[in-house]
Parts: C-alpha cells; structure tokens; sequence
C-alpha cells in the first residue's frame, strides 16, 4: 500500500454489508432471535506467513519495496487464471494498471470478465492499460512469494479468526477490530519475529514485507447467497477449483473485490471445493485485511512450515 492510503468510507462500508444482505440481513425480520444461532459462532483457518527483507538491504527481494514502473495502483493480469501443478499462482504479466473498477449490479468491486465466471444483468466494465506496467519483477520472482526459498524467506503457521456476526451468516476477519491485530495499527502478524522488522520510514517496530497463504474447503450450495470479499492491500489472488475469481494485485491502497459463487456455473450443489487465498504486503507505511464471507470455509491441511530457512 501507499502512504496515501485512506481508510474505507462510510459509503464503501454500506455497499459491503448491502452485498449480503439478501442472504444475512433480511431473514431475520427485525427479529431480536438469531436465525443462524446453529451456525459456528467463529472459523479459525490456519495459513502460512513468509517473511521477505526488502529489495535495497543485502539479501532482499526484488519485488518487495518495488515501485511499479506505471505507479502505486491496482493492477490485474499479474497471474494466471489457473494455479499451476504445485497449487501456486503462476506469472501472467508485469500487469495492467486499472483506471476504473467492474463492478457488479449490487455496486460490488468484481474481476474483469472472465469467460468461466457468468455475466449479470447490471454488470459494469471498467477500464485498464493495455501496456506491461511493472508490478513484479519476473517470473522468478512472483515464483518465490509462495514457496520457501532458502536465503530469501522464512515461514511459520499463522491462523485466522473469523468471527460470525450475531443475526447473520457472515463472518469476518478485520484487523481493526481482531484483538490481537487492533492495538498493532494493521494487519502486521510478524512484527519482531522470523527475519526481523523493517528498516526505513513506517512505523517503528513493524515488520511490512511478508505474504500470507490460505487452503480452504467448503461446500457449495446453489443459491444460498454464498460470497466472499476482501478488502486490504497489496496483492490478494484468490482461487475457486483452482480457477481465479478475485485479482487485486499490484502495491495499492485499500481495495475491495467480490466473488459471488453462484457466478461459477461449474459448480454443483452439495459438493466440497478449495478455496485457496494469496497475500502479499510489499510497502510501508500501511497493511489493511479485511475478510467478510458467507461460506463456511475449513481449513484443509495445516500447511508445513520451515522457520529454519534464513
């Protein structure tokens, strides 16, 4: 994220409660009785978090601290529509700088058209460059944001939890209001630990060069207004069955982008699907993570760690 970050308005904030409330809100009537009272009242899920030394201190990575050659912005286009044979994303471009946002007929941020993603009726376009613009360094190096690379970063286990909202089925993860993430200024979960804090302007004590990784399970169901948002920076990749459905890549400030299941015409009701969630912050001086879903996600394995790799 940039310096220039502002926070969601209050106007940004309504239209992300607005995209559920078909699902959430409207069963309850006004009614003081929780209807989803039988639904989990949290989700912990459990990732893995990489810890990068910035591009300009011996031994950093080339695309952390980077300034993209077309800017601080949201860019797309950065990785492939599909996860390649290990479950990583795998490079596309250096990316395609957005000038204005898709949005959905709900006033939802969604990704630029997909052919495996159904259009709807209220369905904006948006609009982006067409030139290469510099987010990342190279195949190389987007290669080594997911995986542990001895001598470029050290990993650990880190979990989520995501709280459900009394009287509705979301449930939310947001680093201002998660007790362990709201006295932190952001979502900062190694200041102090694997390959210590950053040097530079930002601040003090804080560690803003690391990625984060999620595999998750569910299962579908057809017309039960099953969503997932994200809202943060920088980079956030975000797959269903292995195919991409949210791309808010790039160093950028807080954005949001929303995918709505029953857009994936390929899924059948009643079975269990990945979800698999990518991270990155790569620049100071800000880190916002925002989750909100109505999926009740699981996650899949306890990913392996080596905290060893320095």
């Amino acid at each position: 994220m940039n310096g220039n970050r502002n926070t969601l308005t209050l106007a940004g904030a309504m239209l992300l409660v607005a995209g559920f409330a078909g699902t959430a809100f409207a069963s309850s009537n006004g009614s003081s009785t929780d209807p989803y009272a039988s639904l989990p009242s949290s989700l912990e899920l459990t990732g893995v978090v990489r810890d990068f030394r910035e591009r300009s201190v011996s031994g950093g990575h080339p695309d952390f601290e980077r300034q993209p050659s077309s800017g601080f912005a949201h860019y797309f286009n950065l990785v492939q529509d599909d996860l390649d044979s290990e479950g990583k994303p795998q490079f596309r471009s250096t990316g395609n700088k957005m000038s204005s946002q898709w949005r959905d007929a709900a006033g939802r941020n969604r990704i630029p058209n997909r052919s495996y993603i159904a259009s709807r009726p209220g369905d904006v376009n948006g609009a982006h460059a067409t030139t290469a613009g510099g987010a990342v360094v190279s195949s190389d190096s987007l290669r080594q944001w997911y995986r542990d690379v001895p001598g470029v970063n050290v990993s650990r286990q880190l979990s989520l939890n995501l709280v459900r909202t009394p009287g509705t089925n979301i449930y939310t993860f947001n680093d201002r209001t998660d007790p362990t993430y709201s006295n932190r200024g952001g979502f900062f979960p190694i200041n102090g630990e694997l390959l210590g804090n950053s040097g530079g302007g930002g601040v003090a004590n804080t560690n803003y060069h690391f990625t984060f990784e999620l595999e998750t399970e569910f299962m579908y169901r057809q017309g039960q207004g099953q969503v997932f948002t994200f809202t943060g920076d920088d980079d956030v990749f975000v797959f269903i069955d292995g195919k991409l459905v949210i791309d808010i890549g790039g160093v950028h400030s807080a954005i949001s982008q929303s995918i709505d299941l029953d857009r994936l015409t390929w899924l059948q009701d009643g079975r269990n699907y990945k979800l698999k969630f990518f991270f990155a912050e790569r620049h100071r001086t800000q880190s916002n993570f925002r989750i909100d879903t109505t999926i009740q996600l699981r996650t899949v394995d306890p990913p392996v760690t080596t905290a060893l790799y320095d």
